[in-house]
């Protein structure tokens, strides 16, 4: 990970934190001054702080003596923040983790080992929730997040746009062949100046491209993370259709998408489609309500692949308050908090009896394709040296999205630098 993770595994987690500092907590070993216990939980979804709020007011009501406040910070800065705050021993009670940073983090002794808490409580986790989560959040055989919730994908499509151009809307059971013929029927019926088909950007591998790696016999990382697998030739033949996509004019280009990020660019009627997650359908209403529709995304080389990924609650390893935050992660997980969750609209609760509160909240759209794609997702690849291996990916894949270089070689590439980086890994 980054080098103060890694400052922070070497000298010992102990010898960095147990200078008696506060784990963002007031008052003296984080108790307020009535005495009662005050946890911090962090988020960085202004759109999740309010129900987050609300599934923390729900467990104050059942304990009386726990206070919980949520810390915001945005998507840029979170990771950041959280570094520092970690290393400098002021790190939340509650972590809002993702599946691409547990590993790093657990890594760097920054999260607690839930194993046993949850094994002793009556959560029964991999009944549940979905394996992929479970083992998401499951490092050396060890549980640091209690799943919060999930996200597959969809193509979201503007009404309006298809109507204008006259091209019937995607429908479920298309293929890959059928989203290419329909991105040109939409360009060729003149869609005006600064509109696009779709947008295929070179960091929007999780919902685009990486299915199709998975579809076509490829893979990113090996089992058991030992080699890169970009330098396949099945990864490389499911990547180069989408990047022609770009390259043909049907997508905008990589600045284009860099000076105005694609959300923005669907949300604006920039964007006759568009592959995005169910985690955006609160922005969506707020500009699009009632002009976008959603369809399963498109089979490739006729497998119906998808990724998930989730979020998960984590206990900071040096909170001052173990047993209460162990206390509250476990209840974030019980069917009355995710039903709380789930209940908002604003994402899929994890648990698999609360997921249909997600769909039945926006009747507005059809949202039972995100809880379809489960059976056929993949978990999003990732290991501990995730952030060194991206890099790598940046590093080639950008010129690559320019035109500058074939993907061929911008994967080749990627995989020469990124085998050296796992096999450093691996032999720790």
């Amino acid at each position: 990970m980054r080098k103060n993770l890694k400052r922070l595994t070497a000298v010992g987690l102990t010898a960095v934190l147990g200078a008696g500092l506060l784990a963002g907590c007031g008052g003296k070993d984080g108790e307020s001054k009535d005495g009662k216990v005050e946890l911090v939980m962090s988020v960085w979804d202004s759109d999740q702080q309010p129900v987050m709020e609300k599934m923390a007011e729900a467990y104050n009501k059942e304990h009386p003596n726990v206070t919980v406040k949520t810390q915001l910070t945005t998507w840029s800065e979170y990771w950041t923040k959280l570094e520092a705050s970690a290393t400098g021993g002021s790190a939340p009670d509650i972590i809002t983790m993702n599946v691409l940073h547990v590993e790093e983090y657990a890594d760097a002794g920054i999260l607690m080992d839930l194993t046993e808490a949850e094994a002793e409580s009556d959560l029964k986790i991999n009944e549940n929730f979905p394996a992929p989560l479970v083992d998401g959040y499951t490092v050396d055989g060890k549980l640091y997040g209690i799943p919060k919730d999930f996200d597959t994908n969809a193509v979201f499509y503007n009404k309006e746009i298809f109507d204008k151009a006259g091209v019937a809307y995607p429908q479920d059971g298309w293929t890959f062949e059928d989203f290419r013929k329909t991105c040109e029927d939409l360009q060729a019926a003149g869609l005006g100046e600064g509109v696009y088909p779709t947008a295929i950007n070179r960091n929007s591998g999780q919902t685009t491209y990486i299915s199709s790696v998975f579809a076509n016999g490829g893979y990113l990382l090996s089992e058991g993370n030992e080699k890169s697998g970009w330098g396949e030739q099945a990864t490389i033949d499911a990547v180069q259709p989408w990047l022609d996509l770009v390259l043909d004019g049907l997508s905008p280009t990589l600045q284009q998408m860099a000076d105005t990020d694609p959300d923005a660019m669907f949300q604006g009627g920039q964007l006759a489609m568009y592959f995005s997650g169910n985690y955006m359908i609160t922005s969506y209403n707020n500009t699009l309500e009632g002009k976008y529709g959603i369809a399963k995304r498109p089979t490739f080389n006729g497998k119906d692949t998808d990724i998930i990924n989730g979020l998960a609650f984590s206990v900071s390893a040096n909170t001052k308050h173990p047993e209460e935050a162990k206390d509250f992660a476990l209840w974030l997980g019980s069917e009355e908090a995710q039903k709380i969750q789930g209940e908002s609209g604003v994402c899929i609760s994890a648990r698999n009896d609360c997921q249909q509160y997600f769909v039945d909240a926006h009747d507005e759209v059809d949202c039972q394709v995100f809880l379809d794609n489960v059976a056929n997702a993949e978990l999003l690849p990732h290991c501990k040296v995730t952030s060194e291996l991206s890099q790598v990916e940046k590093k080639y894949l950008e010129p690559a999205w320019k035109g500058e270089i074939s993907l061929e070689e911008a994967c080749k590439n990627i995989a020469k630098e990124q085998d050296p980086i796992l096999e450093k890994m691996n032999s720790k």
